[in-house]
């Protein structure tokens, strides 16, 4: 078989859910926009749920919609987009919670929704989705009286602890909410680990559920197994891929792989990564190709069948910082094309 083989683990999952849960005295939430990060947003869902999760967020309604239809009747699941044109229909189909984001949704929600449930989401710096301090100002009496189920705002470098921005934020949202009798929250995966200042009523880890940083502690999810389908015997100075990027320095074994940036395998990370056979390490050489790979196995023992890309050694953070970008990219990257098999 030459398809390459992701194994999610539900269980570790479920575990990083339950451990940042463990860090705070309020709701612990679970995003699973982006169909779950890119591992399906249904077995995640239905994870999340058996460990505890009732509260869900999406990005759009019709990722709401599908996670409804995974999760059935019961848990509460939340629209960052609010409700734009089109949507009514899925939100009040899948009892949806749309996170209103300006006055044209407020009133699009009330006029064609009277009485459904929603939230509320503001700017408290990010400049990126919300109502900003002025309109909630103008809107808030109005707003309140409708009877919203949660105020909430986005922290923009809760990955970086000591970032002035995070106390500046929270002062914002703290001045646009305090003293309001409706539940709150700013925290997602990094908020949750600033600690129980950033809390409120609600957090709603993402990332770090899926074994991503900031959460350091945070299990490995995936695993990505990559089949061998070829292994060639390469001379001292003859090249491999695409424009002659890697010369051999010795008589060198080189396997090729099948995987490439058509599976979400990013071009740039090029050489910087690693694969595994079991405990050894063989480095990538050469180009990262649209369904290839190319991997220096000269110091095993033996001709490998399948090389490991992604485990608990090598995360998708360290694959993501080969190909300078963000763990987020690699996760919701992952290609249509692997063999998928969920365990835990």
């Amino acid at each position: 078989m030459s398809t390459a083989r992701l194994t999610i683990d539900l269980g570790a999952l479920a575990d990083n859910w339950r451990t940042l849960d463990s860090f705070t005295r309020c709701e612990t939430a679970a995003v699973v926009k982006a169909n779950g990060y890119g591992l399906d947003a249904g077995q995640v869902g239905r994870a999340l749920a058996m460990a505890g999760a009732r509260q869900f967020f999406v990005a759009a309604a019709e990722e709401g919609a599908a996670l409804r239809r995974a999760l059935g009747p019961g848990p509460v699941i939340s629209v960052f987009s609010g409700h734009c044109a089109g949507d009514a229909e899925l939100i009040r189909d899948n009892d949806l919670v749309p996170m209103l984001n300006s006055v044209d949704q407020m009133l699009r929600h009330v006029e064609g929704l009277p009485g459904h449930p929603f939230g509320i989401q503001l700017d408290s710096g990010m400049n990126r989705l919300g109502m900003e301090p002025a309109e909630w100002g103008a809107l808030r009496d109005i707003a309140l009286g409708q009877n919203p189920t949660l105020i909430m705002s986005h922290l923009a470098c809760a990955d970086e602890p000591a970032h002035p921005m995070n106390a500046q934020q929270l002062q914002a949202f703290r001045e646009m909410t305090d003293g309001l009798d409706v539940p709150r929250s700013l925290a997602a995966t990094g908020g949750l680990l600033l600690g129980p200042d950033y809390h409120f009523d609600l957090c709603r880890p993402g990332v770090g559920l899926y074994g991503g940083h900031p959460f350091e502690d945070a299990l490995a999810v995936v695993t990505l197994d990559l089949p061998v389908i070829q292994i060639r015997d390469v001379a001292p100075g003859e090249t491999v891929g695409y424009s002659n990027t890697w010369t051999a320095q010795r008589p060198s074994r080189i396997a090729t792989v099948a995987a490439g940036y058509a599976d979400g395998l990013i071009r740039a990370m090029g050489a910087r990564a690693v694969t595994f056979s079991g405990d050894s390490v063989c480095p990538i050489v050469g180009r990262v190709s649209m369904d290839l790979i190319t991997i220096d196995v000269t110091d095993l023992d033996h001709d490998p069948e399948v090389l490991t890309l992604l485990n608990d050694r090598q995360t998708v953070d360290d694959i993501a910082e080969a190909a300078g970008t963000i763990g987020y990219e690699i996760l919701t990257s992952i290609g249509l094309r692997y063999m998928r098999r969920y365990i835990g």
